[in-house]
Parts: structure tokens; C-alpha cells; sequence
């Protein structure tokens, strides 16, 4: 079975004002879909564009339902009340995107405490607790998924000790969603990862990253965005505990030219910036 349409569909996203979430709400939002936003951004940061409201209007406007929820995937009673506000929203939720993470590439020797502590905070234990809150609602979801926006596991020492702290968290993302595809499966709840091969032009790129010239090479969210919504059609019972990537699951689904998405129309790909962790 796959699904063909996301109408009706709720799904409860950790962060979503802005970059790759956004998209991928606007995409589903598209379809009619149900969009829950679990973020902390109620007021406009002075660097950051957009807040969760503001988030909520493009997605109504995009054609889908909203629920801003101002909260942090920190803490547990925002968390948990994120996922009951959810379901008495809108009757249960079908998907859970863990979207909100922090990132910070420091060496070792030069890495806050803090900093490594909320990395943690938000990327891992984030992603286990708000997919564990959801799963007894999942559960009775026609064709629920669990995705997590984090890289596949690769051990090279290049990207081991790239930046050991971010590496950590990211691949800690991953773990935890893998071990719930595992323990889930039973239940025909899905749980999958999904990354791209190329960076995405967002602020993470640009004030983590590159900077402008590599916002330049980059690829604009919406092929994240493209990717996460042919992964919500598939069938939850068979298309699970994979970690995935952006630009082969739209070649799966048909998808030959990625020239739309350049950041700068007419970017050869030769010239796009790889992503890390690959």
C-alpha cells in the first residue's frame, strides 16, 4: 500500500519556522495535510527569519490546517502536551518529523559545555522523547512514519573526528530513530532518516557553514521538502529503518532533473557543495 495523497494527514514537526521544516510543512500543507509545529521562536529573532506564527500562516495560506505550538523539545511537559494538543486538534497524528537541531562544528578542545549539553538536548534526546510521546497515537494511524532529518552512520574517521560533539549528536538522531523502527515495526509504525547529498541553502549554511558562498553552492530546501513527502506515501510496514537520501529516494520516485533546485538557477551539480557525513 502507498498513500497518494497527504490530505488529512496530521503531522507534528519539533522547529519548522523556517528552512527545511517549513518546506516540508508547505509541501504536505499542499495536499490539505494537518501541520503541528512544536517550536520556540513566538517573537521575530533578530538574525533568524520567521517565527512559528508566521510559519502557520504560510502553511494556511499553502492549503493545509495549523497549529502553532510555542514550546521546546527540551522539555518534557511542552513535549508531551505538544502530542495531546495535537490529537485533540485534529482526531491523532500520522507523522512525526524531529526537524529542530542544533549544530555547532567546533573541534573537541574548543566546544562549550553547553553547547555540546544542548546539541544533545535538542538532536538526540529531542528525537527519542518526542517520537516516543507520539507512538501510542501512531499507532493507530492508518500509515504512520517517524522521520528524522540526521545523516546515515558513517564511521570514517574523517567525519568521526570532523567535529566529534556535532557528530555525536547527529549520528545520535539516527540511532535513536533506527532503534524505534526496530522496536515499532510491529506496530507498522515507520521510522526512517533522511539526509542530502548536496548542503541546503538555510541559516545553518550560512552561519554555521559557508557563509554566502556556499549558500551559493548549495540546493534550496524544497528538494528536502520533495524527498520527506515521497517517503510519507510509502507504505509504513515496508519502507522502514532505512537512512535515506534526499537525492536518491526522488530518482526512486521518478525524478531526473535536480536542476530546479539550485540555489543559483544554473548551477552545474559539478559545482554543488556535498554535505557532510558522506
Amino acid at each position: 500500500m502507498t498513500t497518494q495523497s497527504l490530505a488529512g494527514k496530521t503531522i507534528l514537526m519539533s522547529g519548522g519556522s523556517r528552512g527545511i521544516g517549513l518546506a516540508i510543512a508547505l509541501r504536505a500543507a499542499r495536499d490539505g495535510a494537518n501541520i503541528a509545529l512544536l517550536a520556540k521562536t513566538d517573537t521575530p529573532h533578530p538574525k533568524l527569519e520567521g517565527t512559528v506564527h508566521s510559519a502557520a500562516e504560510q502553511i494556511r495560506e499553502a492549503g493545509g490546517n495549523a497549529l502553532p505550538i510555542v514550546g521546546d523539545v527540551r522539555n518534557d511537559d511542552d513535549v508531551t502536551g505538544a502530542v495531546l494538543t495535537t490529537q485533540g486538534e485534529f482526531g491523532g497524528i500520522d507523522i512525526v518529523v524531529n526537524n529542530a537541531s542544533v549544530i555547532d562544528l567546533s573541534r573537541s578542545l574548543d566546544l562549550p559545555a553547553k553547547k555540546y549539553d544542548l546539541m544533545q538536548d535538542v538532536n538526540v534526546r529531542g528525537t527519542f522523547m518526542l517520537s516516543r510521546a507520539a507512538a501510542p497515537i501512531l499507532k493507530d494511524a492508518e500509515n504512520p512514519h517517524i522521520l528524522s532529518l540526521s545523516p546515515p552512520l558513517n564511521l570514517d574517521p574523517k567525519w568521526l573526528g570532523a567535529h566529534t560533539g556535532y557528530t555525536l549528536a547527529k549520528y545520535g538522531m539516527t540511532m535513536a530513530t533506527l532503534g524505534m523502527a526496530a522496536e515499532f515495526g510491529r506496530f507498522g509504525i515507520a521510522a526512517n532518516t533522511l539526509w542530502p547529498a548536496t548542503t541546503i541553502a538555510t541559516a545553518a549554511v550560512q552561519f554555521a557553514l559557508g557563509g554566502d558562498a556556499m549558500m551559493k553552492a548549495s540546493r534550496t530546501p524544497e528538494i528536502y521538502a520533495d524527498a520527506a513527502y515521497e517517503v510519507f506515501l510509502q507504505s509504513s510496514r515496508d519502507y522502514t529503518g532505512r537512512s535515506l537520501i534526499v537525492e536518491d529516494v526522488l530518482t526512486d520516485a521518478g525524478v531526473t532533473d535536480f536542476a530546479r533546485y539550485a540555489a543559483v538557477p544554473g548551477t552545474p551539480n559539478a559545482e554543488l557543495f556535498p554535505d557532510i557525513f558522506l
